[in-house]
């Protein structure tokens, strides 16, 4: 039986992908090669490239004056490609200072535009400020969010989101940690991207989905590899992918389709984290210090009543196969990453240790 693996990323995969995959190791589609052993640009792995895309496009209903780009180094490249790609030295542009992931988005900025900080700031924020605190700029070139933060498990949530959108400026959002964890109106973005090790696949790719509008614009310091025109005209091809980490994205997205696409996987997904949150809210024992309203339903953090109890609860939690608990350093406590491919019984099962473990440890 495999471990509930709670990782905030590389993150578990769903198991009939993973089954999947193993099958056809060796043999796909009886080509007797691996799909790691295929030229990129060989008839059958443009196949694969060419299903991977539309699944992705048919999963998240994406419109048709949008590029899907499939590129190198992660989700943190684009905080360089962003600006790089959508303004000229001199320019302003807005920013949400949420979190960790926000304020390395705008450390990078910083190198190549003026930032103006929205709202937000500090270490390690626990909600994102009321819109009556925000401080647009009149002349920005695009607004960035970073819509979950992955660290805390802070989320943008709708009404929040609207107010963004209306500003009338392309909104770009890194959607690392919750990309395809609901329905979302594509259209109202001028950029979305995120890393692939959360919610998609394995870690070494990062997806670009951007309105075509707004390629062909880069500096003309942009280096080839950093210029979304370059992917947009080589159907991501410009040097070679990353040809494994791609067709597991597809298998991925295949799940999804055949799970009953995004809008069943958002129901999963909405039970899951409630039945976590309503049990740490009520038990007495533990504690989440995100503002309600902003909780993220991909990443819930947690902390116990003694930080002495830490040590003992994650090594009780590894030995009964709930794996990778611990919060991350520059927040501390605990986290339990429920992306897609958590099942409902692993929230479950977790919930079950918890109980167990506040009985055995009184306070």
């Amino acid at each position: 039986m495999r471990s509930f693996n709670f990782s905030a990323g590389p993150a578990m995969l769903p198991e009939a992908v993973m089954k999947r995959a193993q099958d056809e190791f060796l043999d796909w589609n009886n080509t007797t090669m691996s799909v790691m052993e295929m030229s990129h640009r060989s008839a059958e792995y443009l196949s694969v490239a060419h299903q991977m895309e539309a699944d992705l496009r048919d999963v998240m209903n994406i419109p048709e004056n949008y590029k899907v780009l499939f590129l190198h180094g992660g989700a943190s490249l684009q905080f360089a490609g962003i600006p790089m790609n959508l303004t000229q030295a001199g320019d302003t542009v807005d920013y949400f200072d949420t979190g960790v992931w926000s304020a390395k988005a705008i450390k990078e900025a910083k190198r190549y535009v003026n930032v103006n900080i929205v709202a937000g700031g500090g270490q390690n924020p626990t909600e994102i400020p009321d819109s009556s605190e925000w401080k647009f700029s009149e002349d920005a070139k695009y607004i960035h969010i970073c819509s979950n933060e992955t660290i805390t498990g802070v989320e943008f949530k709708e009404a929040q989101l609207e107010q963004v959108f209306a500003q009338g400026k392309p909104v770009i959002a890194d959607m690392s940690s919750n990309i395809l964890c609901r329905e979302i109106d594509v259209s109202k973005y001028g950029m979305i991207y995120a890393g692939a090790q959360k919610n998609i696949g394995p870690a070494g790719l990062a997806i670009v989905i951007v309105r075509e509008d707004l390629i062909g614009h880069a500096r003309s310091d942009c280096p080839n590899l950093m210029n979304w025109k370059t992917y947009a005209d080589n159907e991501s091809m410009f040097n070679t992918p990353n040809t494994w980490a791609w067709y597991l994205a597809g298998l991925v997205f295949d799940w999804i389709k055949t799970s009953g696409g995004v809008k069943a996987i958002a129901e999963i997904n909405q039970r899951k984290a409630q039945k976590l949150y309503d049990y740490i809210d009520n038990s007495g024992y533990y504690s989440n210090s995100i503002k309600v309203e902003q909780r993220s339903w991909m990443n819930v953090t947690f902390n116990l009543p003694n930080e002495d109890l830490n040590a003992d609860f994650l090594a009780q939690t590894k030995a009964v196969g709930l794996l990778s608990l611990k919060g991350h350093k520059a927040f501390g406590g605990m986290r339990a990453s429920i992306y897609n491919a958590m099942p409902e019984a692993g929230v479950d099962a977790l919930i079950d240790f918890m109980q167990k473990f506040a009985q055995s440890n009184p306070v």
